[in-house]
């Protein structure tokens, strides 16, 4: 058997839609590819945003801090769990899909001159209602930006 190399695809999700970008980015770790997305406190979540900022308020509520289930606030680790919740977990392919995906707030030094992916499926500017992005949701549910 001979064996494959990864590709590897960056995805800047700056300006891109968080759940059709993130179901994109689920399809192709489940095809075998490596998924780098950045800029993720600058995707866009459609909707209004105080009945948004509410809703995540009472998501929050659920659960115990020691025994779980966990709720990250920072915009990096709520989008892995958005991708995370669209791939087959309890499925081994599901588990290495997941281990292919990196996701960063910022575009990180080694990464910056390199050729980003946009999916235009996904763009916002499709959009005509209220939006916000997923950073601005972070700030409101208690992401302290590194303090």
């Amino acid at each position: 058997m001979q064996t494959m190399k990864k590709s590897t695809v960056i995805v800047n999700a700056e300006g891109l839609i968080l759940g059709r970008m993130c179901s994109q980015v689920a399809k192709k770790l489940l095809n075998g590819e490596q998924v780098i997305i950045i800029n993720a406190e600058k995707s866009v979540i459609s909707g209004k945003r105080k009945s948004k900022i509410a809703e995540a308020h009472l998501f929050l509520e659920v659960g115990a801090p020691a025994r779980g289930p966990f709720h990250y606030r920072r915009p990096d680790r709520i989008m892995l769990k958005t991708v995370r919740g669209m791939l087959p977990m309890k499925q081994v392919k599901g588990e290495k899909a997941l281990a292919n995906l990196r996701v960063f707030m910022s575009a990180p030094e080694e990464l910056k001159n390199q050729k980003t992916e946009s999916l235009p499926d996904a763009e916002s500017s499709k959009l005509k209602g209220p939006q916000l992005t997923l950073g601005e949701l972070a700030k409101a549910i208690g992401w302290n930006q590194g303090e």
